[in-house]
């Protein structure tokens, strides 16, 4: 894998990035109209012809696997194979997608007038696009884009249609199709849908693994996918789902294709649309039903000034190459190709190591803006207020002495940081902290979050103190989502950080057996790739030296007194999720009932944390994430500390109340600073 190769441990900082061009430079000069309806003659793989949405569904419809899952599903049911069939060419149709240009066309006029209303540029590496133009013609390509905003897919096509690249059909969920015009628009630009879930589906699954196999095999399109599932909601990368991963790596590992190429995608917003949205999604305000009316409301939106964005395209990767010593292709020999099998374990291993490789690739080419870096601070500073008792913010020269500081830090640990060198500091910064007026406050020099009072007001015209704290709560989750954009640079040394802050001595030994267990803790939380921990030790022990933060004798790690500040800073990123994962353990062990299903466990834990927090004994409001709670239970069911028990309706928890005891106690000793609220918790 040329780049974001996730086990090199040359220097990060000597990676090769490439240089970006502003799209919108000429939209902004030239006609939209004459753009949208320009001469567009994409090449596409070996030249095939492009093929008609009628003549793809008929390929699926005749081929031998849904011949052989139709006569099986028939089989088994007692329906006639007839039946089963039209019940197969009904989900193609609910499924498929019917791209048209006249559609693109719309599309692209429309599209530009808006993004050059929200963003100020939008930048792409066009050598990533040479590549991909390339690869279109040497194999069947799949896209695999970082998934941070609905904005992400018309994004992709716009930016393929301006360079004049073969448009992608893009899987999208069911809930789109809820939006009546704009869901068969985006059936028209290349969407087809399908269902969040299939159960155990067999002729959903037939058909639409049938389908994606077609267009790829065939080279029709460009399939694209979001390889985390759905949108982060939290700006950090989501575990991968391997289903549809499986689906474009089956022709090569069955022969039927020579190789298929994966293009991560890295699409960076320097201002997310949907920033204050996914803060009440966390706290628990249902996410609203995709409507067509519901995205004419949004029309406020285009007053808003969003910045830029960056679109990085990554270096193909071959699944041949990935392939290569891993999977022993001569086990497909033994079935027919058209029998459907479960993947084997050696396969599953395969899928799901290149999901997290590529992942790390999309991570890797994340553009990072000065806001990131201020956001990080600005929480931690928020943090020291609360266990201190005081509401000063920081100074603005201050703040800039230290976000100066961290961009040379994060520098050194490989970010992509577009910070203007050209720039005083202190510029930068104020326009940073402008574009992100909503967040942030500046007042007789000092800067601190935008946590007014809001909410609902009482009796006696007070605002009651869960509602304010929900309101804060909006704030900090919003700055934590930038905070968590920089989380893929600083979580190596963040882990050996706090594992140092952990560990009994400073014997290497004990550290990393403390590094270890907080890795696998965390591998619900973050991007870790299975089985890498030595590696990411020592990418976090050669991160801290060559900062000049750490000694590493034969025996033991020592900090620097340099060192000191790192250490602190990178202790603190990682706190709110140590206290998040403590405080759930804490519910689960005082006031999870008998009987705790599913369902209950977000609501229940939800109030327990609240309350806590109102009586000061937890510090974070991050940890009212539902994301955090979700991960922290998901870890607990991975470690065996809790058990899923299926019921008739819906699961119950059960719980080991003395392995969940042992494992937040090791997480409390993770908490050097709140020994006291470790104790009271």
């Amino acid at each position: 894998m040329a780049s974001g190769d996730v086990y090199s441990h040359r220097d990060p900082v000597l990676k090769k990035r490439d240089d970006f061009e502003d799209i919108l430079e000429e939209r902004r000069n030239s006609s939209d109209l004459r753009y949208a309806l320009r001469c567009y003659t994409p090449v596409l793989y070996k030249g095939v012809a492009p093929c008609k949405a009628g003549e793809l569904k008929s390929l699926v419809l005749q081929s031998d696997q849904l011949h052989y899952v139709v006569h099986q599903v028939s089989k088994e049911t007692g329906r006639a194979a007839e039946d089963v069939q039209e019940e197969a060419s009904a989900i193609l149709d609910e499924m498929a997608h019917s791209l048209q240009l006249s559609t693109v066309r719309f599309f692209a006029f429309t599209l530009s007038k808006v993004f050059k209303t929200l963003f100020r540029s939008i930048c792409v590496n066009e050598e990533g696009i040479q590549r991909l133009q390339q690869a279109i013609q040497e194999h069947p390509v799949v896209l695999l884009p970082s998934h941070r905003s609905y904005m992400d897919f018309l994004l992709m096509s716009y930016i393929l249609y301006t360079y004049d690249l073969a448009l992608p059909v893009i899987a999208a969920g069911m809930d789109f199709m809820g939006m009546k015009v704009v869901g068969e628009m985006l059936r028209m630009s290349g969407a087809f849908f399908i269902r969040r879930s299939f159960g155990g589906d067999k002729l959903y699954w037939s058909v639409f693994s049938e389908y994606v196999k077609t267009m790829l095999k065939n080279g029709f399109a460009p399939v694209e996918f979001f390889l985390e599932g759905t949108r982060s909601r939290t700006s950090k990368s989501l575990t991968p789902k391997l289903g549809l991963l499986n689906i474009v790596m089956d022709p090569f590992l069955k022969g039927e294709v020579f190789d298929v190429c994966l293009v991560p995608v890295s699409i960076s917003y320097e201002r997310i649309l949907e920033e204050a949205l996914y803060a009440r999604e966390l706290l628990g305000v249902p996410k609203p039903k995709e409507s067509t009316s519901g995205l004419f409301k949004a029309r406020k939106v285009l007053s808003e000034d969003y910045g830029s964005i960056h679109v990085y395209f990554g270096q193909p990767v071959s699944v041949r190459s990935l392939a290569e010593d891993k999977v022993n292709r001569s086990q497909f020999n033994l079935v027919p190709r058209h029998i459907p099998t479960r993947p084997s374990k050696e396969i599953h291993s395969f899928v799901n190591d290149s999901a997290y490789r590529l992942v790390r690739a999309q991570e890797e080419n994340m553009v990072l803006k000065p806001w990131v870096l201020l956001a990080s601070l600005l929480l931690q500073n928020h943090h020291q207020n609360q266990a201190a008792g005081r509401k000063r913010g920081l100074a603005l020269e201050e703040l800039t002495s230290q976000a100066v500081w961290l961009r040379d830090v994060s520098r050194q640990y490989g970010a992509f940081l577009h910070w203007p060198d050209h720039a005083p500091p202190a510029e930068v910064v104020s326009s940073s902290l402008h574009l992100h007026r909503g967040l942030v406050r500046t007042c007789e020099g000092r800067v601190q979050l935008a946590l007014e009072p809001g909410g609902q007001v009482g009796p006696g015209g007070a605002v009651a103190p869960e509602e304010e704290l929900l309101s804060q709560a909006v704030i900090v989750l919003s700055c934590a989502s930038y905070r968590n954009q920089a989380l893929h640079v600083f979580l190596r040394p963040a882990l050996l950080a706090s594992a140092l802050h952990a560990a009994s001595s400073t014997l290497k030994q004990e550290v990393f057996n403390s590094f270890s267990f907080l890795r696998n803790m965390f591998s619900n939380e973050f991007i870790l790739c299975p089985g890498a921990t030595v590696q990411d030790f020592e990418e976090a022990c050669y991160l801290l030296v060559k900062t000049g933060a750490l000694q590493v004798t034969q025996q033991e790690l020592l900090v620097t007194d340099r060192g000191r500040r790192t250490v602190a800073f990178l202790t603190s990123m990682m706190d709110p999720f140590l206290q998040g994962y403590q405080v759930v353990c804490r519910f689960l062990c005082e006031e999870a009932a008998e009987t705790l299903t599913e369902k209950q466990f977000l609501p229940a834990v939800r109030r327990f944390i609240i309350k806590h927090l109102l009586t000061g004994r937890l510090r974070y409001s991050e940890v009212l994430s539902s994301d955090l709670q979700k991960n922290s239970l998901a870890a607990l069911l991975r470690l065996g500390a809790v058990q899923k028990i299926k019921g008739v309706e819906q699961s119950s928890l059960k719980v080991n109340r003395v392995m969940v005891n042992s494992l937040e106690d090791t997480l409390g000793g993770k908490l050097p600073t709140q020994k006291a609220v470790g104790a009271r918790l």
